[in-house]
């Protein structure tokens, strides 16, 4: 905990939970606590935890809870921001599992995690070495791969997602899915827009994408 903090209710209940579950709290300098924060905004309070696990691909290819697979694979998703969004998002939507590529890909940096609210604490998450190659190992085991890209012809509102296993592959902020993400996948659908601008923040269009197959679901 930061040093030279105003008193606040929530201080006094992290306190507080931090006794009943013995946890130690230590006070530092605040210039000390904001290069071991790594992030801006910290709010003054900073908990160490465990790493979060990695789980492998076959694990999350498997039904999880006697539910079929819902993942989701990020291609080149780079923005700290909207990764900690989508994964909050995901955790709420239900996705069993998430992909990250090993490179062209934010991981879990402390903004993302920041962002996801909580989020990485309950999912499940892998990083693979080669996006194309992960989809074809998802393929393989029957799950039904769907790139969502601005411009597709087709619409996911259109697709028959009922109960299927399924994984939802986002594309970059800019150029959208990857060439060999858009070559490997089932198929590649768009969101319907109404308006005059031609595209959706990937987080906000992540979010209308992963509620729509958890609807069918």
């Amino acid at each position: 905990m930061s040093a030279g903090m105003d008193a606040a209710p929530i201080l006094e209940d992290i306190v507080g939970l931090a006794d009943e579950t013995r946890t130690p709290i230590r006070e530092i300098g605040r210039s000390k606590f904001d290069t071991m924060a790594r992030t801006e905004s910290s709010q003054g309070v900073m908990a160490n935890a465990a790493p979060v696990p990695s789980i492998g691909l076959n694990e999350l290819i498997r039904p999880h809870n006697g539910k079929p697979p819902f993942l989701l694979a990020l291609d080149g998703v780079t923005d700290p921001g909207n990764v900690g969004a989508i994964l909050r998002t995901a955790e709420c939507a239900g996705v069993t599992g998430v992909i990250f590529p090993k490179h062209r890909a934010a991981h879990l940096t402390p903004t993302v995690t920041k962002n996801a609210q909580g989020a990485i604490e309950h999912l499940r998450m892998t990083v693979v070495g080669g996006l194309p190659a992960a989809i074809a190992k998802i393929m393989e085991a029957g799950i039904w791969t769907v790139g969502l890209d601005g411009g597709a012809d087709q619409s996911l509102f259109d697709l028959n997602l009922a109960g299927e296993p399924t994984c939802l592959v986002l594309g970059s902020e800019g150029t959208g899915l990857s060439r060999l993400v858009r070559d490997r996948v089932d198929v590649v659908a768009a969101l319907p827009l109404q308006g005059v601008l031609g595209s959706l923040n990937v987080g906000a269009a992540g979010a209308v994408a992963m509620y729509e197959v958890s609807r069918h679901r």
